[in-house]
């Protein structure tokens, strides 16, 4: 039987997929990073908490308002110049960071950096469904899915070594190297796979989206500073979500839309993105405030904090590459259904620990909750897209990808809005006390998106239709 050809032909897919797979891991590694150097960026800069989680929001912000742009950009420039572009932009920013003498010029590298990733990153899949034949797609798709899963994995400890030895601003100066590697990757090895068509830009949707997802995200993350009793938290939220809700409806309206919504039609997909975004916001406000525990609730060292969260991380890529097959085993219930349930025990092991608790105990609850997150994300995820068809799926894709930023960006704003009232709500005198008490309030937050995200799970079907 004669095998099936790539839709592009390249003569080394590898080195094709090269830039963009590094560019990614590094996008990933500093998602998930600099949760554990927080405490050091408050101490640095005498900043509160409220302040320095826009060291997280900004940056999955601007992910998610640049991710809805990719298919477009694909289609105005080349593969080529996106690439670069993105690494470009990403080495200026985590340059800037490096050097920032402030919390704003830290803040805007940050930002910058947000582009680099909110580019590459759905790049990477779509050029790797081009430049691979069908029966070699399954083991590149899995190389792909296992650099985004490592980042996370061991983000967290290299992170907390860096610290342990250098100052906050290595973190940033680690970045480059493997940025510069990936961008001669790309100058050197990287060839347009896509089709210039220069379609109709809707600069009314552009500007309604960035509108939209910045005035909500920028709502919810100010509510931990002003507290919610201020008035323009709720004209950030009201101006928000009137916004969205235009853009909504245009976008049902268009002919190309930049978000193909049409796809929440189907009960299936909807299910399924609601679980991927209620599991997606756990990780993130676990993760989130765990660190910030160990460090100001346990007094640990910054080095032995990052030692803490690497079999979590462990345990979380290997179940995540052993949860995507169980979906064609056993559908996608079934293992939602187990995968929320572990994590709602993760989580109370958590809100069960205090100031005294021992490490031994903390790794414990971290790796249950590392089981369960992803033991419920990849089958809701296959079974959002498999009820798509065509094109559909990568509109599909293109939205969980947006949504998970956006939603992982407001989760971990809220997660700081409850560690506030936490403290505040604390009468005792002792700061390690009152920071754990902090945490627990954040951490009930973690527990009612566990125990939504199971109710949902409850009403996928076996198989997406």
């Amino acid at each position: 039987m004669e095998e099936k050809k790539a839709l592009v032909s390249v003569q080394h897919p590898w080195l094709v997929m090269a830039s963009m797979m590094i560019g990614a891991f590094v996008g990933m590694l500093s998602e998930t990073s600099l949760n554990i150097a927080l405490p050091q960026f408050m101490k640095a800069f005498n900043i509160n908490a409220a302040s320095v989680q826009w060291l997280v929001t900004g940056y999955m912000l601007v992910i998610g308002i640049v991710l809805p742009f990719s298919s477009l950009l694909t289609k105005w420039f080349t593969t080529r110049q996106i690439v670069i572009f993105g690494l470009t932009d990403f080495i200026v920013g985590a340059a800037i960071s490096a050097l920032a003498p402030n919390f704003g010029i830290l803040l805007l590298g940050r930002m910058i950096q947000g582009i680099g990733t909110g580019l590459i990153l759905p790049l990477m899949f779509t050029v790797v469904m081009l430049v691979f034949a069908p029966q070699k797609l399954g083991a590149a798709m899995g190389v792909c899915s296992l650099v985004i899963m490592l980042a996370p994995a061991v983000g967290p400890t290299l992170t907390g070594l860096i610290l342990g030895k250098l100052s906050w601003n290595w973190i940033f100066w680690l970045f480059i190297p493997f940025l510069a590697i990936a961008l001669l990757f790309a100058i050197f090895g990287l060839k347009n796979v896509g089709k210039i068509t220069r379609p109709h830009v809707d600069l009314l949707s552009l500007l309604e989206s960035v509108v939209g997802f910045s005035a909500i995200v920028m709502g919810v993350s100010f509510a931990s500073e002003l507290g919610w009793t201020s008035w323009i938290i709720w004209v950030l939220l009201i101006v928000g979500l009137l916004v969205l809700t235009l853009y909504a409806r245009r976008q049902l309206k268009l002919t190309e839309p930049i978000l193909n919504l049409r796809v929440f039609k189907k009960t299936s997909f909807t299910l399924g993105a609601l679980c991927v975004m209620l599991d997606f916001s756990i990780i993130l406000s676990a993760m989130y405030l765990l660190p910030q525990y160990l460090q100001q609730g346990l007094l640990l060292p910054v080095a032995l904090t990052g030692i803490i969260l690497l079999p979590g991380g462990i345990i979380n890529a290997l179940t995540s590459a052993i949860a995507g097959r169980l979906y064609d085993k056993l559908g996608a219930k079934k293992p939602a259904i187990l995968g929320f349930l572990i994590a709602i025990v993760g989580v109370v092991m958590l809100l069960a620990s205090s100031a005294h608790s021992t490490i031994a105990y903390i790794i414990a609850a971290h790796v249950v909750l590392m089981i369960g997150c992803p033991l419920a994300m990849a089958p809701s995820q296959t079974h959002a897209l498999n009820s798509l068809s065509g094109l559909e799926s990568a509109d599909g894709s293109t939205i969980l990808n947006t949504m998970q930023q956006i939603v992982g960006a407001v989760a971990t704003a809220l997660a700081t809005s409850f560690l506030s009232l936490g403290q505040n709500a604390y009468q005792g005198a002792n700061a390690a006390a009152r920071f754990t008490n902090g945490i627990h309030f954040g951490l009930f937050f973690t527990l009612v998106l566990a125990i939504l995200g199971l109710i949902l799970a409850l009403g996928l079907g076996k198989k997406a239709k």
